[in-house]
């Protein structure tokens, strides 16, 4: 799975819009549409921040594994 997908379900599960995950992101709502698109790369940075806010590991993020990990 492709990480941009994986950004879609992960805030479909928690119920959110996208213009409320970018306002997390603090940029616009376009924008954070164009990565759950996959038209733009998202920055390591926001990746960090949406693995906080989801609590899953980096590597379910990213889709290298299929079975969530829990931060710690």
């Amino acid at each position: 799975m492709y990480y941009y997908q994986r950004l879609r379900d992960l805030r479909e599960d928690a119920d959110k819009k996208q213009s409320e995950i970018a306002e997390i992101l603090n940029i616009k709502q376009q924008q954070y549409a164009r990565y759950e698109q996959g038209i733009y790369e998202i920055p390591l940075h926001h990746l960090v921040t949406l693995a906080k806010y989801y609590n899953v590991s980096l590597d379910y993020l990213a889709g290298l594994i299929d079975v969530p990990r829990k931060l710690r």
